[in-house]
């Protein structure tokens, strides 16, 4: 979330800024509400303080007009504390609605299609082959079972088996290894389960409550997380963090849980779009200066993943157009799925500034400097089942096996998966 004082400050340029992303910010409005808040704080104050000399006085000569007095000066204050939280209400309202500001580096377009290639790395990508779709050798291999998952529960899930089950076990448990005793992050085992406030925290809500899954219980409401990056990121929530401490770096292995509103129809086959997918997270929390060595830091992380498991990659940078909500700048990782004949996004790292920490109430300072917002920065490192259909269409062999790479042999326990599902 920003602060108003910022946006209104840059302006015109915020204006331009948030333009180059698609969104219109309504200057005049926040201008409008901004004041309405300030007027009614002014307003509050002076009758608080109005109380506060009228009840001094009457300790001392407590009479029947001063009681009648004090009445109405409550009333009063009453009435200005309903119309501080009506203005504020609809001050953060509308802040919360309004997306991060690209940085100025973040090139321009709207679309993945206007993002800018990096690198390439890894082997040399295999040639494009249909029959090298994940769906297809998971299929032969014995491995993966779409029926099964639609029979449980319907489209958009599915349902691993023998060796699929245990290699995406063993992918888990090397993604935590590599993460906690080569990156240095610190593994949580947090809740799946969580409250509207905590995922408004990392901005999930308002924008995309139709993406979300939701479970009521009485009176209780709470929503599954559509990635560990929002429990990970409001453990902080509230806190003031000692400077001295960051960067924080945590990671968790959980499940995801996406409506993938206005998806329908894309990717429809194998495990690229599901309602429920495992995904190891990265989050870290640093210092406003050294939000962008933290950025490129955390994408060598991703790439140590894809590296180990011999996948063909590249890394672009996202335009502003398509940033996510929270980040004001992107790379997405994309590795190479012979089966469609495209890379496709595995990981996106991004750069969110104190835009989630505004939000959550989460800043850093010492015992006598000013408390400020800390950055917040995520990235998957990795998911799952993309990371599976990577393995299956670029390690598939012309015997229908698929050799695994040798970084997860100790994990998995074999080295090759045979058609059938039996492993050497």
């Amino acid at each position: 979330m920003h602060d108003a004082r910022e946006l209104l400050t840059l302006g015109d340029k915020g204006v331009a800024r948030l333009a180059r992303r698609g969104y219109a910010l309504r200057l005049q409005e926040l201008e409008s509400l901004h004041r309405e808040r300030g007027e009614a704080v002014a307003e509050l104050d002076l009758a608080r303080a109005e109380l506060k000399r009228s009840s001094a006085k009457g300790r001392e000569a407590a009479t029947e007009d001063r009681r009648a007095a004090a009445r109405l000066l409550r009333e009063r204050v009453q009435r200005a504390e309903a119309r501080f939280r009506e203005a504020r209400e609809r001050l953060t309202g509308l802040l919360t609605t309004i997306p991060n500001i690209p940085l100025d580096e973040v090139p321009e377009g709207r679309t993945e299609a206007e993002a800018v290639e990096v690198r390439r790395c890894g082997p040399p990508p295999v040639p494009a082959d249909e029959s090298r779709h994940h769906a297809a050798v998971g299929a032969a291999l014995g491995i993966l079972d779409a029926e099964r998952a639609a029979k449980l529960s319907g489209a958009r899930f599915s349902v691993a088996r023998g060796a699929g089950a245990r290699l995406e076990r063993a992918l888990a448990a090397f993604f935590l290894d590599l993460h906690t005793g080569t990156h240095g992050y610190t593994e949580y085992s947090v809740p799946y389960l969580v409250t509207r406030e905590t995922m408004t925290g990392t901005g999930q809500l308002p924008k995309f409550e139709e993406d979300l899954f939701a479970t009521r219980v009485g009176d209780r409401e709470l929503m599954l997380i559509p990635t560990a990056e929002v429990p990970l990121t409001n453990l902080f929530a509230g806190e003031v963090i000692d400077s001295t401490r960051l960067p924080l770096a945590v990671t968790a292995h959980t499940p995801c849980f996406r409506a993938e509103a206005g998806s329908y129809g894309r990717d429809s086959r194998g495990v690229l779009r599901l309602h429920q997918f495992d995904k190891v997270e990265l989050v870290r929390l640093c210092a406003p200066d050294d939000a962008r060595r933290e950025l490129e830091l955390m994408v060598t992380h991703v790439e140590a993943c894809l590296r180990a498991l011999e996948l063909s990659y590249r890394v672009v940078l996202l335009p502003a157009g398509d940033l996510g909500f929270s980040a004001r700048m992107t790379y997405d990782l994309e590795v190479w799925l012979p089966g469609g004949g495209a890379f496709r996004e595995i990981s996106s790292v991004s750069d969110c500034g104190g835009f989630q920490a505004r939000r959550a109430g989460i800043r850093h300072g010492g015992p006598n400097s000013r408390k400020t917002p800390v950055v917040t920065l995520n990235g998957s490192a990795l998911p799952i089942g993309r990371t599976v259909a990577a393995i299956l269409e670029q390690h598939v062999r012309p015997d229908g096996s698929v050799k695994l790479p040798e970084a997860l042999v100790p994990y998995a326990g074999f080295d090759r998966i045979l058609p059938g599902g039996a492993t050497t």
